[in-house]
């Protein structure tokens, strides 16, 4: 065997060896993405729950600093997030609700001004405004058809959160007590390297968490002071989607921000929708050049094309929750890798080098 090894030259032996590595970590890799998938009504709510903990969890500290039982701290922490989840929900819904039949009729009038305007042209974007009605009204027909087949995907969903909040309300209460069960399970080196790695991770997590919030926070006020100058119908719940939508990079920006303009162009017409558009891309642009540099910095700062990445698989494996769980494992993943290139022991110091005068005094 020695002497196979030595009729290959060393830098093909490497070669070998780095392409072995790196099949064995994609086939682990995909692995694991596929047990994800096949568990996902198990794996998806405890990733949601972790997140949620990485985000509130300093809100239960601050409860039980101020002599609040863990366990009521937990609780109250699950309370406050539910509270705002459903409050940001009803923001949204009325929103959208409210402008739809307006946005539709606007569309309508809109394809038949460049109708009359634009001939043939303007023809084609009628027809195109008429078939996204007509779709409209095939999608609610379709809704209402499917409504019993819905109520099995509701109840999946419930129990989904269920678990999720049951989740959040352990982490939160017994966090103090993991690093005990973990010791138990694994004595010796392995449960101390294992809990180093879950705290790094954890902290990238929290850190990536905090950011986002911080970004969406300030992304939701500008955006709702721009619309109220510009008496955009709905700009509550306008700011509310932006604020959400930030939690998915690039597609939920985008998307709140189409929603945003298309709602001032049904209220106010051409010149508020393109109004509006400006001061989404001048907030786009505050949040890429100061915000994102100045925030992330500070807890975990991604590559752009990492986090591109990382949304494309998340859509391709899990679509919209796997688009909104992908940045957060991405964040943790390199907080630990980062951790880990740090983690080298330095070397000990060359002893000094007397200088010549010395020497040629002995």
């Amino acid at each position: 065997m020695d002497d196979q090894r030595e009729a290959f030259p060393a830098p093909v032996l490497r070669m070998a060896q780095w392409c072995a590595a790196i099949l064995l970590g994609a086939a682990v890799v995909a692995l694991g993405v596929w047990l994800c998938v096949e568990l996902r009504a198990a794996i998806v709510p405890v990733l949601l729950a972790l997140l949620g903990a990485a985000l509130l969890g300093p809100l239960a500290r601050k409860l039980v600093a101020r002599g609040v039982p863990r366990a009521a701290a937990a609780a109250l922490t699950c309370v406050v997030l539910v509270a705002v989840v459903v409050f940001a929900g009803w923001v949204m819904v009325h929103t959208l609700v409210t402008n739809a039949a307006q946005l539709s009729a606007s569309l309508t009038e809109a394809g038949e001004r460049l109708a009359d305007d634009l001939g043939s042209a303007g023809d084609t974007m009628n027809s195109a405004a008429q078939g996204l009605n007509s779709l409209g009204a095939q999608l609610g027909g379709a809704v209402a058809k499917g409504f019993v087949s819905g109520l099995g995907l509701a109840a999946q969903l419930l129990m989904g959160l269920v678990l999720m909040l049951a989740m959040l309300f352990f982490l939160l209460r017994d966090s103090d007590r993991l690093p005990g069960a973990v010791r138990a399970a694994l004595p010796g080196p392995a449960a101390e390297r294992l809990l180093w790695i879950g705290r790094r991770a954890f902290a990238a997590m929290s850190g990536y968490m905090r950011g986002t919030t911080i970004i969406a926070a300030i992304d939701a006020a500008f955006i709702l002071i721009g619309l109220a100058a510009l008496r955009v119908p709905g700009a509550p719940g306008l700011a509310v989607l932006v604020f959400v939508g930030a939690y998915v990079p690039y597609v939920g920006a985008f998307l709140s921000g189409t929603v945003a303009v298309l709602v001032a162009f049904a209220d106010q017409g051409l010149g508020t929708a393109l109004w509006t558009l400006g001061v989404i891309l001048a907030v786009q642009t505050i949040e890429g050049a100061v915000l994102q540099p100045v925030v992330q910095s500070r807890t975990v700062r991604l590559h752009p094309a990492a986090v591109m990445l990382a949304v494309t698989a998340g859509a391709a494996a899990g679509g919209l929750l796997g688009t909104l769980l992908a940045v957060p494992v991405a964040a943790a993943a390199f907080g630990v890798l980062s951790e880990l290139r740090a983690e080298r022991p330095a070397e000990p110091p060359e002893p000094p080098v007397p200088p010549a005068s010395a020497v040629a005094e002995e």
